[in-house]
């Protein structure tokens, strides 16, 4: 007799994105917290016993993967608590975001070691708190800064900012035991292609953002290790037709996976859709860039240690800078959509595309057999219905 939480689950729905194939009358099969069969009603085999959950009018897909996010729900991973992280990965699952990778922003190196410890804790011992009925699962630790550009640095404060420095990254390593996944830096510093090469060899993507960085520098940076860029466009040396910088050099190179802020503030659509075209739907990344204000209403928050205004949805701090976003996935997707971008392509940018490049592509991002059950329901225009995160949390609207 199978016990009631391994019973097999078999979801019904009109049809489901992989994302890469579009089926029609899908359904599939969880077990526990893995997806065991995906695929046209008429060719799988339900388990005797199996559940059957009926979600015929809805389009089932991949839980979405957020690369950059800085925090949600009020709260930002900056504090490194085990109630900080708890409300920002409730908070981004009702929006259809799985599996996120948070970000930290420059500060201190004491502030940052323990950010840093504190979330690394929560990775690793997350099978040790009770269970939660629906959150994202934080897979890793992005780095954005110290290492970036001055001129570049966008809301990160001044003071904080560090020349590479092959030490202070290894300090951060050590404390984040080995969750740490993306290091976003500017080439253009002093003994930034050695940091790249240290970040590799610690198994770290390398991104190229905060920077002013000329084609020739980033094109350096490249054939160094870098194989992604964060939120392109914003915080980077602006492309002109006699020096295209470091945006030149990502539009150009098949090396390398662009980041999208598609809240329509961040990006103008003719910027988007050149994006689009230049990377293809396999080099483009959606993600998030959410502050703690996503989720929540307009006022005063935190971004890192400092004040962030929010007005209209749109973060700023004192200065007017913009200040990371309120996007969720679900919105990013809607508005790809609506710029016309096949919904097939824009699935893959906030779904298979960020689990690839962090290594995660036979377990996140895709349904799959052997994959998590980290799925997400949308309605005909596409809004989030239902959310179950590795198998658990299943409630369809």
């Amino acid at each position: 007799m199978v016990p009631a939480l391994m019973q097999a689950l078999a979801i019904h729905a009109r049809r489901a994105f992989t994302p890469f194939d579009e089926i029609g009358d899908a359904v599939v099969v969880v077990q526990g917290s893995k997806i065991v069969a995906v695929g046209p009603r008429d060719e799988v085999d339900l388990p005797r016993g199996a559940r059957e959950v009926i979600a015929q009018d809805q389009t089932v897909v991949p839980g979405f993967v957020d690369l950059h996010i800085h925090g949600a729900g009020g709260r930002d991973v900056m504090e490194g608590s085990r109630e900080a992280l708890d409300i920002i990965t409730a908070t981004v699952a009702s929006h259809g975001t799985t599996s996120l990778v948070a970000t930290t922003v420059t500060a201190s190196e004491k502030e940052t070691r323990n950010s840093v410890a504190g979330i690394a804790h929560f990775i690793l011992n997350t099978s040790q708190y009770p269970a939660r009925e629906l959150s994202a699962e934080i897979l890793g630790i992005h780095f954005e800064g110290p290492f970036i550009s001055p001129a570049r640095r966008g809301v990160h404060p001044a003071k904080w900012i560090a020349q590479s420095s092959p030490g202070l990254l290894a300090g951060l390593l050590e404390e984040a035991r080995g969750t740490a996944l993306i290091l976003t830096l500017a080439p253009e510093l002093p003994g930034a292609l050695e940091l790249i090469a240290v970040a590799r060899r610690a198994g770290l993507v390398v991104s190229l953002g905060h920077t002013d960085a000329t084609y020739e520098q980033a094109q350096a940076a490249i054939e160094a290790g870098a194989t992604h860029a964060a939120h392109v466009y914003n915080a980077m040396r602006p492309f002109s037709h006699r020096e295209t910088g470091v945006i030149g050099a990502v539009l150009t190179s098949p090396k390398v996976s662009a980041e999208l802020i598609a809240d329509g503030v961040h990006v103008d659509e003719a910027a988007m859709r050149i994006l689009v075209d230049l990377k293809t739907a396999q080099r483009v990344i959606l993600v998030s860039d959410g502050m703690s204000a996503t989720g929540m209403p307009d006022g005063n928050y935190q971004l890192g240690l400092f004040e962030v205004k929010v007005s209209g949805g749109v973060a700023r701090n004192a200065e007017g800078k913009l200040a990371g976003s309120t996007l969720t996935l679900d919105r990013a997707l809607r508005n790809m959509v609506a710029f016309g971008v096949p919904l097939s392509s824009a699935l893959r940018m906030l779904t298979a595309n960020p689990a690839r490049q962090v290594g995660l592509g036979t377990r996140k991002g895709v349904l799959a057999p052997g994959a998590d059950a980290d799925l997400v329901f949308l309605d005909d225009r596409l809004e989030v219905s239902g959310v179950m995160t590795r198998g658990a949390g299943l409630s369809i609207a």
